[in-house]
Formats: structure tokens, sequence, C-alpha cells
């Protein structure tokens, strides 16, 4: 079978990068504030479909991977009064998302999600959105089980984020990265600001191996699946 034109264009790109540099997640976004939300409005109808999938009774919500709030805007927008736990690596990204929102029911946090203590049964609903592609299905998988863990009985998890669209380029990114962090001595706990997306079957695999088994693809846009998974228990 031939390779698809989604890994060729990959391909091509990483041939014509391979030379640059690894840069550290949390100093690439740092040095890149200016211009974020610019570059992320391609993504406006996916921040306005996963607020609109919050329910309207939730209370509290976690979201990883806050960056400047671009779904926050939208959620705060239907849920004014909802209080937010949300966590980045940026301390430019959370300096914007405050100056936006400072004065909401918000606790912004500087940490590493796959580390920080999201607690038991605290939160009706959590959200990520284009965050999550640059980790294994492992890895996710222990990140998704602190996610499950965190929602109350009945909570739902909405995560929004680009996939690998065939298994070849799942294979690829991961083997490049490899290449590139030996190539810069980067030591595996160390992020770096490299796409690693996994096919769709992956990501929800490692849902699943979090402990989630109520699972719903309920949009794919461009591409981008928008999916919903919920924790047992009983409705909010």
């Amino acid at each position: 079978m031939s390779p698809s034109q989604d890994y060729l264009d990959l391909k091509n790109w990483l041939d014509e990068t391979a030379d640059v540099p690894c840069e550290s997640m949390d100093a690439f976004f740092d040095s890149r504030i200016d211009g974020y939300e610019e570059h992320m409005s391609f993504w406006r109808e996916h921040y306005g479909l996963v607020a609109g999938l919050v329910p309207a009774g939730a209370r509290t919500l976690l979201d990883l991977g806050c960056g400047t709030g671009l779904e926050l805007d939208r959620i705060f927008e239907r849920l004014p009064d909802i209080r937010v736990t949300a966590i980045d690596l940026s301390d430019a990204m959370l300096a914007k998302l405050l100056e936006k929102h400072g004065g909401r029911r918000l606790e912004a946090v500087k940490g590493d999600y796959f580390v920080y203590d999201f607690g038991e049964s605290r939160f009706d609903s959590a959200v990520s959105v284009e965050s999550l592609h640059h980790f294994t299905a492992e890895k996710k998988a222990g990140l998704f089980g602190k996610i499950y863990r965190a929602l109350r009985p009945g909570g739902i998890y909405i995560e929004c984020d680009y996939i690998a669209s065939v298994p070849e380029i799942e294979e690829l990114t991961f083997s490049e990265c490899r290449r590139r962090r030996e190539r810069d001595k980067i030591p595996e706990e160390q992020y770096i600001h490299f796409d690693t997306p996994l096919t769709l079957e992956h990501e929800l695999g490692a849902m699943r191996a979090g402990g989630f088994e109520e699972i719903e693809v309920v949009k794919n846009l461009n591409g981008t699946p928008i999916i919903v998974a919920k924790k047992h228990g009983s409705e909010q």
C-alpha cells in the first residue's frame, strides 16, 4: 500500500527540520506567547464545541494544559460561576489566562499534570484541548487514571486533540522524537515540544486502561476527534 499523503507531508517536514534543536515545553510556549492565540485560531470551532459539552450543572472543572484559556473563554461564557483549576507549565500562558479571567473562580496552577495531585472525586468535569499529543500511550493511561479518580461519579472528561491518521505516522514521530532526544542528549523525563500523536485506536485504548469504559467520539472535525469519557456513577 502506498504511503498516505499525510505521512508523506510529515516525512518531508521532518526531513526539512531534522537539524533543529529540541526546545523544552515551557520555554517553547513562553517564547511564543505574543502570537499564540492568533496561531490557535484554527481551533476556534473546536473550543466552542468543547465548551458546549460541559454539563450545564457542572460546578467544578479541571483544565489540563490550559494555555491562555481559549477553551475557558467559551466555558466561562456559558458557566460564569464555575470553579476551575487550570494547570500549565508556562508562566507566560498562565499570566495571560489570569489577565483575562482573574476575576473568575479560577485557580491557575503552574505545574506538571502528570505529577500534580488532582485529588479524589473533586471535579464534575475535566477538559484537555490540544495538549496531550506529546506523550506515549502508557504515560497517558496513567494520567487518565488520575483524571478518572479525580472526577465525581457521573463526571465527564472531554478531550479535543489531533491524532495520527495512520499508524505509520505514530511510528514515525516517536522514532524521530527518540532520535532527536539522543542527538541533543535530553533525558526521557524532560518534556520537549515535539508532536507524537497517537492513533485514535491507541488514544481510546489509553483511556480504557485508565479506567474509562463509557467513551464516545462525539465529533470529528477536520480530522480532530472530540471525545467524551464518562466515569461510572449517577448523573450530575
